[in-house]
């Protein structure tokens, strides 16, 4: 499973106690220049490691779109899916963090060999009891269960194996074409399983999955090492769990973005649950509604990731504004009435929640020391997707008992919350304030640094 940032000059203290070389969180993270779309995909490590992603990101979106279908198929329960999510991200939730002080102890290609492995039969067991007709609620659950202990150690290993790929000047164009490769599979995948799940039946979505690690784990095998960018390993000591959330702490580029993120994805990001019901409850439509919400979701999705890697900065600013909208725009999808209208708004739905992720995800790993990587990529994907086990219960009772209206509309009012306040945060810490006026006879509202706005205020 992926989830989806470099830029021409990356902060690299020696030690875990330096102080960030990152400007403040209202500068960019990274040059300010524009870069090559597809430059990364000149190293060759890299490009072996995205095309072995494509086959593997199109499995488990198949998987996910059956698995969600066929719990709700034998419950009827909109709360279930959230429970089979809650599990799947659950272990994140615990562990994720000792999954990255492991991550930075141990060479990360190996590592990911065994994780990506581990996944495989996963998804070959749960196809097995599907097709053979044995499969009840609770084997989900339990294969949910499995990929989410997988996942402790596969997502931070895999945020940091990138930077060893690419190095520091293409690792924002790397991470955000991993999320491009990501949801591009997002757009194949939900489309292949849709067919598959009304003509054959979900088992042949799972078994596909299973199938489809071999060729990450193929491209792993074939890479070149000498060519990796190694950083220096953690030793195995006491304290090295605390000595991370320490180093997060002291650090508001770090810690604020972690905390919007993990707002909304508790409570914003839990779309397994809303779309469900509204493809089931709200438009009675099927599983057909709900690959094609997915699908233009992905289409966002990938426009978003594609403009990050062109982008070539990765500014807080941005990462509050994309929030706020992406809030917005689930609260007007929310009061929708039409199927239509609804299934296009989930365009740019996808378009600004990629732009949270890649922002935030470039910004961090910009602003982090490598030998303390893993351990922040932890924690950042422990409240990213760990929040999931907290949020989609609460999100799947709401539904079900108010309505998938209400439970979109607060996922949405949450993360607009979570994002005015944190931008308002951040602006603090960089030193910027508001600015409200006009620029050729349109309104404008943003931040600027303070002194620009004493430089521009009247002389007492």
């Amino acid at each position: 499973m992926s989830t989806g940032s470099g830029a021409d000059s990356a902060p690299a203290p020696t030690t875990p106690d330096a102080p960030p070389t990152t400007d403040p969180p209202d500068i960019a993270a990274g040059d300010t220049r524009k870069s090559s779309m597809f430059s990364s995909l000149r190293v060759r490590n890299y490009r072996l490691f995205f095309l072995g992603q494509v086959v593997s990101n199109t499995g488990t979106w198949m998987q996910r779109i059956a698995q969600d279908w066929l719990v709700l198929s034998l419950t009827g329960s909109a709360t279930a899916v959230g429970v089979t999510t809650a599990l799947q991200f659950l272990p994140m939730l615990f562990l994720g963090l000792y999954g990255g002080v492991l991550v930075d102890r141990l060479p990360k290609r190996p590592t990911l060999l065994v994780t990506q492995t581990a996944m495989a039969f996963t998804g070959l067991a749960l196809a097995a009891l599907t097709l053979t007709g044995h499969v009840q609620v609770w084997h989900v659950y339990v294969a949910a269960s499995a990929v989410g202990l997988a996942t402790v150690v596969d997502n931070p290993a895999r945020q940091s194996f990138v930077s060893e790929m690419v190095g520091p000047d293409q690792l924002q164009n790397a991470v955000s074409l991993n999320s491009a490769n990501f949801q591009s599979a997002r757009m194949i995948g939900p489309a292949v399983a849709g067919v598959l799940i009304t003509g054959v039946g979900t088992g042949w979505a799972f078994l596909f999955n299973g199938l489809s690690y071999v060729a990450p784990l193929a491209g792993l095998l074939l890479m070149r090492g000498r060519e990796l960018h190694p950083v220096r390993r953690a030793p195995r000591g006491k304290g090295q769990l605390r000595e991370g959330l320490t180093y997060v702490a002291g650090r508001p580029e770090l810690v604020w973005p972690i905390v919007l993120v993990g707002f909304i994805g508790t409570f914003a990001f839990n779309f397994p649950v809303y779309l469900t019901a509204f493809a089931d409850d709200v438009f009675h439509a099927g599983a057909g509604a709900y690959s094609l919400f997915n699908t233009l979701m992905a289409v966002g999705s990938v426009t978003g990731a594609l403009l990050a890697a062109r982008r070539g900065t990765a500014r807080m600013r941005l990462l509050a504004a994309a929030a706020l909208v992406f809030g917005a725009v689930e609260i007007v999808a929310a009061v929708t009435p039409s199927l239509w209208l609804f299934a296009l708004l989930m365009i740019p739905l996808g378009v600004f929640g990629m732009t949270v992720n890649v922002t935030a995800n470039t910004g961090i790993q910009m602003a982090t020391d490598p030998a303390m990587r893993g351990r922040v990529m932890a924690l950042y994907m422990m409240v990213f997707l760990g929040g999931s086990p907290v949020g989609a219960p609460i999100v799947g009772w709401i539904t079900d008992t108010y309505g998938a209206r209400v439970g979109l509309a607060t996922g949405g009012a949450v993360a607009a919350l979570a994002a005015t306040v944190v931008g308002l945060i951040l602006a603090r810490a960089g030193n910027l304030r508001l600015s409200v006026g006009w620029h050729r006879g349109h309104p404008r509202v943003r931040f600027v640094p303070r002194e620009r706005r004493e430089e521009l205020a009247p002389a007492a």
